[in-house]
């Protein structure tokens, strides 16, 4: 039998709720080939500087082999139109020159500073609202879970307004969200029958997913609503507006990550802070704590492990190892940010940690533009459940987690209470 590679480890769902012995040891060799000509690279510094680095393409078309152009099962004459659609690039599976437009194109309508100094504030009473109103409903139970009554209905509301999305197909887009990601797996499991029998729903989600986001822009371009995806098919600029195949493939990114992302991150950080209660109750001592701890609950745990649509156009030189031209390179994240390289004790939560320049939304070209309105979210929604939730204790740790390796979060975790404050 052949012995796993760390991050072959890493990867196995047995080990989903605590990878990172596995990173440590991933670490010792930074640039690391995999059997399947993969390169994990797993060092702060260079992750860093290969986000930086022209010779790095994050266009999935640009991988050799299956990555390239992935099975999408039988013929269909229906779903051909869909399928086309759904090639096109968004703007983080995509190069400059590109990127660099789409992401122009997209940033006027998008929440945050330079092009809208005043939407991310104006969002805050509601924010603040429906943060309240979760709170408020778990008066008189004593045991709630953290996912699913708290740390996902924040988001995907926030989401839908943002964006222009029916808060009412929301059954429907977490349904098909689920059912792909739950499809994918890059480690040792992936040729399990259990996994493989996830792969033709997973297509199929994507598929109707698709269909849902270019019916709901058709209805836009008929008639104009509110949000940025109406905005952006009626973007009147000298560049504008987007083809149909890449305003589809960029509305389902920013339906997907605007809530996906965020309901690990304020999962985690409950379960972090509840793993830690002398740092949970520094912080209902001293609420000002609430910006760098959520900086420091992103470096903790961070949200987006890894990603593995980039590869090297030309030959690059790192850390002694020679990537070669072609091949798939993954940047672990989740590694990175416990680093000792370049944070100082990794594995001590520290909610007033200095330069704390995580890479919890990427950096470079590809740094994550809804980073202020994730913030934001996770400031209000973990400060006030340390504030509200009187006497909160976890039932059970580790929590089960969800099957994604990419956006790896807890699917419950479930909190006794003694109550809910004012």
């Amino acid at each position: 039998m052949v012995e796993e590679t760390p991050w072959q480890q890493a990867l196995r769902y047995a080990n989903r709720a605590n990878p990172y012995p596995f990173y440590e040891e991933l670490r010792k060799e930074p640039v690391a080939r995999q059997p399947d000509g993969t390169y994990v690279v797993s060092t702060y510094r260079e992750i860093v500087a290969l986000l930086h680095d022209p010779r790095v393409s994050s266009d999935p078309r640009k991988l050799p082999g299956p990555a390239a152009a992935p099975d999408q099962g039988p013929a269909d004459p229906e779903a051909e139109p869909i399928r086309a659609v759904l090639a096109e690039p968004n703007i983080i599976t995509c190069d400059p020159p590109e990127h660099d437009r789409d992401r122009r194109l997209m940033m006027p309508h998008f929440v945050g500073p330079p092009h809208a100094p005043h939407l991310i504030t104006d969002l805050q009473p509601d924010i603040r609202r429906i943060v309240d109103g979760l709170l408020d409903d778990m008066r008189g139970k004593d045991r709630i879970d953290a996912v699913d009554d708290f740390a996902y209905p924040l988001p995907v509301t926030v989401i839908c307004k943002v964006l222009g999305v029916p808060l009412e197909d929301e059954p429907r887009f977490h349904h098909w969200v689920e059912t792909a990601l739950d499809a994918l797996d890059f480690g040792p499991e992936a040729a399990s029958e259990e996994i493989q029998s996830r792969q033709s729903g997973g297509q199929q989600a994507v598929q109707e997913f698709g269909q849902f986001a270019a019916g709901l822009l058709d209805r836009y371009a008929r008639e104009p609503g509110p949000g940025m995806l109406s905005a952006m098919v009626h973007d009147d600029s000298p560049e504008g507006p987007m083809s149909k195949g890449v305003l589809v493939s960029n509305a389902l990114l920013l339906i997907f990550a605007g809530h996906e992302t965020t309901v690990n991150l304020i999962a985690h950080s409950v379960l972090t802070l509840l793993r830690h209660p002398d740092a949970l109750e520094e912080l209902r001592r001293r609420p000002e704590l609430i910006v760098s701890a959520v900086e420091e609950l992103l470096r903790f745990e961070s949200s987006v492990q890894f990603w593995h649509t980039r590869s090297a156009v030309e030959d690059i030189d790192i850390a002694g190892t020679t990537i070669p031209k072609g091949a798939p390179i993954f940047l672990a994240y989740g590694s990175a940010n416990r680093d000792p390289e370049r944070f100082t004790d990794p594995d001590r939560l520290d909610l007033e940690r200095r330069d704390n320049q995580h890479l919890g939304f990427s950096q470079g070209i590809h740094f994550c533009f809804g980073a202020p309105l994730a913030r934001l979210e996770v400031q209000i929604a973990v400060g006030e459940f340390v504030r509200r939730v009187q006497n909160p204790r976890l039932v059970e740790d580790p929590p089960p987690y969800r099957h994604n390796q990419i956006f790896r979060g807890p699917r419950h975790v479930l909190v006794d209470i003694d109550g809910i404050l004012d």
